[in-house]
C-alpha cells in the first residue's frame, strides 16, 4: 500500500505495535485470531511462539476502520465479519477512492468509480467514513511509532519486558541475534539495512560487534 517511502518506515508490526496504533487490545487481537475473526497477514502455525503474529500495514489500517465501526457505530460483529472481506479484497486504488458509510448499524461501502452501494440508501442521516483518511492517519502514527532518540542509535539493550531479556538494538524490539544471522548468511551492512530500514549503519555494527563479544 502507498508507495516505496511509506513501506521503508515500517513494514510489519508486532501485537504491542498494533494495539498502540489501533487501541485494541492484544487480548482481543489473540480471540479474534483464534476465533477467525480477524487473522494477521504473518502468522507462524505455532501461535505461543514469540512473535507469532505479525501484522501488515493494511492489517493495521483495516483494524482502525474496524475499531471505529465497533466503538463509534456499534457494528454488530456478524456484519463486521462481512465488512472485514470487503476490505480484505479492496487494492490500492479503491482505499484511496472509497468511502464507508453507516447506516442502521450496517456498513454501506460506496465506490465512486462504478456507484456501487451495497445497502439500499434511504433519506436517513449517514456517517461517512472516507478510508483514505484512515490510512493518512495510520501512516502518520507508524511514522511517529518509529522514531527513535539520537541516544539509542548504536546501542544496544536488554528488558525484561522486551524479546525475552534477548539483547535488542536500543528504541526497537528488533533482535540483536536477527542482525548477527544475517551477518554470518554472508549480507553486508546495506543488503541488512534493506531488510531492516528503520535501523542505521550504526545499529548493524553495534549488532555485530556485540556478537563478536559476547
Amino acid at each position: 500500500m502507498g508507495n516505496n517511502n511509506d513501506r521503508k518506515i515500517i513494514s510489519a508490526f508486532t501485537e504491542e505495535q498494533v494495539t498502540r496504533l489501533t487501541g485494541i487490545s492484544s487480548h482481543r487481537l489473540r480471540y479474534w485470531d483464534r476465533t477467525g475473526f480477524f487473522h494477521p497477514a504473518f502468522a507462524a502455525e505455532n501461535r505461543r511462539a514469540a512473535y507469532s503474529r505479525v501484522y501488515s500495514f493494511m492489517d493495521v489500517t483495516a483494524l482502525r476502520v474496524i475499531s471505529v465501526l465497533i466503538n463509534q457505530h456499534s457494528i454488530p460483529l456478524q456484519h463486521l465479519r462481512k465488512v472485514i472481506f470487503e476490505l480484505g479484497t479492496m487494492d490500492n486504488s479503491a482505499w484511496a477512492r472509497t468511502t464507508l458509510y453507516v447506516l442502521n448499524r450496517k456498513v454501506i461501502f460506496h465506490d465512486p468509480e462504478d456507484g456501487r452501494q451495497r445497502e439500499v440508501v434511504s433519506g436517513q442521516y449517514m456517517i461517512g467514513i472516507p478510508l483514505k483518511t484512515i490510512v493518512s492517519d495510520t501512516r502518520r502514527d507508524v511514522k511517529a511509532l518509529s522514531i527513535r532518540s539520537d541516544a539509542d542509535l548504536g546501542k544496544i539493550e536488554k528488558h525484561r519486558r522486551i524479546s525475552h531479556n534477548s539483547a535488542v538494538i536500543a528504541g526497537t524490539r528488533i533482535p540483536v541475534r536477527s542482525i548477527q544471522q544475517f551477518s554470518e548468511a554472508g549480507y553486508s551492512v546495506e543488503q541488512i539495512l534493506q531488510e531492516y530500514p528503520t535501523l542505521t549503519k550504526k545499529d548493524i555494527m553495534a549488532a555485530i560487534e556485540f556478537n563478536r563479544a559476547a
